[in-house]
């Protein structure tokens, strides 16, 4: 098979998808949120980014499987029992205001309620249950406002904070992904002793931000401007943690998202074990 002509990265992730190592049937599953969109403006649909389905399946080596942001056609409980651990991805529609007790505004932006109705539940009974979860963009913030905290609709406003959204009417993803958020992590912090550092560039594309951090929620890194950009549950079973960047992109060679989703695999392997043995 001819493969010259693809990107580094392309080469990179067919090689780690045809050297898995172990039984395939055994691997931990991982559930991937999804998002509410219409497609072709008519078709309802369920999105997810392939980058997140790659990021399961090749670094943390677990097997994907995606959750519909439909409330009445799963129940968490039956959910969480076959899983593993949880991904809560990016997405365009941001968390509606009302869970943290605001009225929307137009500032607010595009909301899928019926993903707030799946993730939010979802955060607190895998934190309760010991289930592995990695909040994404979107997801640190579901992750804050299910244990209480609140978040700010568009954090560039906000006298001293700079722009953290991508390029303006950008189409290429290497410049739209750019590492260009400069990240200090908390010294101790579960993230910087799982990174074996205190500084990372991140990618940086969003609007809403944390501004109070939720009763459990512990700031395990902030941007330039103070931004909170990387959090842990406080007194969590297992892996609980939620940036805001997107780690997804890039995952296989980027140091640092591999780190975050390696480990994700771990914890979702420990989960495993115990799941299949009661």
């Amino acid at each position: 098979m001819e493969v010259l002509d693809l990107k580094p990265k392309k080469r990179m992730f067919i090689a780690l998808l045809l050297n898995f190592k172990g039984d395939h049937m055994a691997r931990p599953v991982i559930g991937i949120q999804c998002n509410h969109f219409v497609a072709e403006g008519v078709i309802e649909t369920q999105l997810v980014s392939q980058l997140s389905i790659e990021a399961v399946a090749v670094v943390a080596n677990c097997t994907p499987l995606l959750i519909p942001s439909m409330p009445d056609a799963l129940d968490i409980d039956d959910l969480l029992a076959v899983l593993d651990g949880v991904v809560l991805t990016g997405g365009r529609a941001n968390v509606h205001p009302h869970y943290y007790g605001e009225e929307w505004t137009e500032q607010h932006g595009q909301m899928d309620l019926g993903r707030d109705q799946v993730a939010l539940p979802m955060v607190r009974n895998c934190v309760e249950r010991g289930i592995p979860i990695l909040g994404l963009c979107r997801g640190i913030q579901e992750m804050n406002v299910a244990f209480g905290g609140s978040l700010h609709p568009e954090i560039g406003n906000i006298p001293g904070k700079h722009r953290h959204r991508m390029p303006k009417n950008c189409k290429d993803p290497e410049i739209i992904f750019a590492l260009r958020e400069k990240v200090r992590l908390t010294p101790g912090g579960k993230i910087a002793t799982m990174l074996g550092t205190e500084n990372i560039v991140t990618n940086s594309l969003h609007g809403q931000a944390i501004m109070r951090p939720g009763d459990r929620v512990i700031v395990n890194g902030v941007a330039a401007d103070d931004t909170i950009e990387a959090i842990a549950i406080a007194d969590a079973p297992s892996f609980a943690i939620g940036v805001q960047w997107h780690a997804e992109y890039n995952a296989i060679a980027d140091p640092v998202s591999r780190v975050i989703f390696e480990a994700l695999g771990a914890a979702a392997r420990v989960r495993y074990h115990s799941r299949i043995a009661n």
